[in-house]
């Protein structure tokens, strides 16, 4: 008696596409299957050896208008099984109608809901003026370096002629639905400090431990600052304020030496309305106030602040927005703590909204036993139906005309 719908997203939950080696090619496959049954032009797009975009597309009635993107990624996060309740890759269903599965919320729920949206909407005997696009792309989860980053610079990418875009969001464990307009501009600094070696038994000045300690003491400060700055302002979200955190420490080759190098990694995210030629001077000043012998490097650095519009001026939002009124969604506006594929879109000056049909559920991406309830997972496909059903039908812009 289980929808079909469930069933196919049980049966893509099992394809173990978790790093360090995700099987992209059985996903591909699976996808692609799907996709031709539902009458999709299919396109596969190696943006760098072993890493393909898949790229199923719904004609619309006016192609030379822009279309409508829905991206999604088919990798997942690592798991210790030792911690889930149920296998991570059987896609199991307890009695409640809770699905439990690596990938269930980050994010094969929102893949499978684009395509049965779909689905119904051809079913119902459907058509729009503009184009739709769905393109499932590896290496999210490894930053996208070898995924959306890279296609978006091709002329395939270029050829899909991208009006809005819709991806990913979170959960929500409130009634309220989570919308993201931007991101936060991930950082993630390596700071080394150079100092005086010797004997573990002496009392060397001027070492590299002393400089580190006083770069992490600089970098924690600033980072209680801003944990206190969220916690006491209720009008404030995690994607409001900068994050930090000491990820990494290295340094050392015995217990009775003093080493002459150690370093750090930091992991930092900066909201769009932080100005960030002012921030990489504040983290210079960290380590100078250090002492001599610093230097730091970037290992990633997300320069890119693109908003998407929430005005309802904007047809697109215009578009969005709508629905969720028809449908009587609270959503609620916000900045993403974290980085998705979104940011690469944005950067090539294309809308995004990142957007999870997914309330009352707890945010578990990439945590133990992470779920997603069956009904909830219908009911995003009702909210996608809609949405898709407005989206392609925006008016022409005056772009187009």
């Amino acid at each position: 008696s289980e929808d079909p719908s469930v069933t196919l997203f049980r049966e893509y939950l099992k394809i173990d596409t978790v790093h360090p080696k995700p099987d992209y090619d059985a996903a591909v496959r699976f996808l692609e299957h799907v996709g031709t049954e539902l009458g999709l032009a299919c396109q596969k797009v190696e943006v760098c050896q072993g890493c393909v975009v898949l790229v199923l597309t719904w004609q619309g009635t006016n192609p030379r208008l822009r279309s409508i993107l829905l991206n999604s990624h088919t990798d997942v996060v690592p798991v210790f099984e030792e911690h889930w309740t149920y296998p991570p890759f059987e896609a199991v269903k307890d009695s409640q109608g809770n699905i439990y599965a690596r990938g269930a919320q980050d994010m094969k729920c929102v893949s499978i809901q684009y395509l049965e949206a779909i689905r119904r909407l051809k079913a119902e005997g459907k058509c729009f003026p503009r184009t739709i696009h769905l393109t499932f792309v590896p290496d999210e989860e490894m930053g996208g370096h070898k995924g959306m980053e890279l296609f978006v610079q091709r002329p395939e990418f270029r050829a899909l002629n991208v009006g809005f875009a819709l991806d990913e969001g979170l959960a929500s464990p409130s009634d309220t639905f989570s919308v993201f307009y931007g991101e936060k501009s991930p950082w993630w600094v390596k700071v080394k400090c150079m100092g005086s070696p010797g004997h573990g038994s002496r009392f060397i000045s001027n070492t590299a431990a002393e400089k580190l300690h006083k770069v992490i003491n600089s970098f924690l400060t600033f980072r209680e600052s801003e944990k206190q700055r969220l916690k006491s302002d209720s009008s404030l979200t995690l994607g409001d304020v900068t994050s930090l955190n000491l990820t990494m420490l290295e340094g050392g080759v015995s217990f009775n030496v003093v080493p002459s190098e150690m370093a750090a990694g930091f992991d930092i995210r900066i909201p769009p309305t932080v100005d960030l030629k002012a921030f990489e001077e504040q983290v210079a000043a960290w380590c100078r106030g250090a002492g001599d012998g610093i230097t730091y490097e970037f290992i990633q650095k997300c320069m890119d602040q693109n908003v998407t519009s929430t005005e309802e001026s904007d047809p697109w939002w215009k578009a969005f927005s709508g629905v969720c009124r028809d449908m009587k969604l609270q959503i609620k506006l916000e900045i993403f703590p974290a980085a998705t594929d979104s940011r690469y879109i944005r950067a090539v000056r294309h809308p995004a909204i990142g957007f999870s049909p997914m309330n009352r559920t707890p945010v578990l991406l990439h945590d133990h036993n992470e779920f997603l309830n069956e009904q909830v997972f219908l009911r995003g496909i009702d909210i996608y139906a809609r949405l898709l059903s407005a989206l392609a039908s925006v008016p022409l812009l005056p772009a187009e005309a």
